[in-house]
C-alpha cells in the first residue's frame, strides 16, 4: 500500500461547530494546486503557524520532500470568532499566526509542527471559547447546499436585511454571499466530474446554464478543463 500524502480527519464532537476537519500532507517537492473551498485554515509549516484565508483563485503551493504539514480548516463564517480579524482582511492571503496573536501564534506553530493533533491541542482553549455568528454559519450552510439561492429570500429567513446579511457575511466568511455560491456551486461540479459524470451533466446537476459556463467557471476557479479533471 502507498503512502498517504494527503489525510482528513473529523474533529473532536465538541468543536465541530467551528472546524470542518484537521489535515495531513506529506511533501514530495511536487505542485499541489489548492482550489478555493469557501474555507480558511490554520496551516503549520516547518515551525511556522500562518491564517490561510479563503482562496478566489487556484494556488499552486509546492511542499518539500519530507516536510510535513499540518492543518486545521474551519467551517465557513467561524474562523473569525477564533482569529479575531474580519476575515475579509485574509482573502488571498497567508498571514503569520504570530502577527495576529503574538507569542501565542508562534506557540501555535512550534507545537504543531507537523502533527495536526498537537496543533489542535495547542488551540483548543481559543476554539472552544469560539462563538461564531449563528446566522452567518446558516447562511453559509443554506449556500453550500443551495446555491442560487436568492439572497433576499435568505436574509429574510434569518431575520435579517439584505444589506446586513452580506455586511455579516462578508465579515465572517471572508468574501460576500455572492462569491462563496460560486464558489460552492463549483466545488459541487469538480466532485461530480471526479466521480466520473459527463461534463454535461455535471454542469446541469450543479446549476450551471451550460456546458461553456461549467468550463469557464473551472478554468477561472480551478485551473484546468472538465477533461483535465476526468
Amino acid at each position: 500500500m502507498g503512502v498517504v500524502r494527503y489525510r482528513e480527519l473529523a474533529p473532536p464532537p465538541d468543536l465541530a461547530h467551528v472546524l470542518r476537519c484537521t489535515w495531513r500532507r506529506l511533501g514530495d517537492g511536487a505542485e499541489v494546486l489548492v482550489l478555493p473551498d469557501g474555507c480558511v485554515d490554520v496551516v503549520v509549516i516547518d515551525g511556522v503557524a500562518f491564517a490561510v484565508g479563503p482562496d478566489t483563485g487556484p494556488n499552486p503551493t509546492a511542499v518539500r520532500a519530507g516536510a510535513t504539514v499540518s492543518g486545521i480548516r474551519f467551517r465557513p463564517g467561524a474562523a473569525a470568532a477564533v482569529l479575531g480579524v474580519d476575515v475579509a482582511e485574509l482573502r488571498d492571503r497567508r498571514v503569520p499566526l504570530e502577527a495576529l496573536w503574538g507569542p501565542a501564534g508562534r506557540e501555535a506553530g512550534e507545537r504543531g509542527d507537523g502533527d495536526p493533533t498537537a496543533l489542535l491541542v495547542a488551540l483548543t482553549r481559543r476554539l472552544r471559547a469560539a462563538a461564531p455568528d449563528p446566522r452567518v454559519l446558516a447562511a453559509a450552510r443554506a449556500l453550500a447546499r443551495a446555491p442560487a439561492t436568492r439572497l433576499p429570500e435568505l436574509a429574510d429567513r434569518l431575520g435579517l436585511g439584505e444589506r446586513q446579511l452580506r455586511r455579516r457575511f462578508t465579515e465572517g466568511v471572508g468574501y460576500g454571499p455572492k462569491t462563496f455560491a460560486r464558489i460552492a456551486r463549483f466545488r459541487t461540479a469538480l466532485a461530480l466530474l471526479e466521480r466520473g459524470a459527463a461534463p454535461a451533466r455535471a454542469a446541469h446537476d450543479a446549476g450551471y446554464a451550460d456546458q461553456p459556463h461549467l468550463t469557464r467557471e473551472l478554468v477561472a476557479l480551478g485551473g484546468r478543463t472538465p477533461a483535465a479533471v476526468r
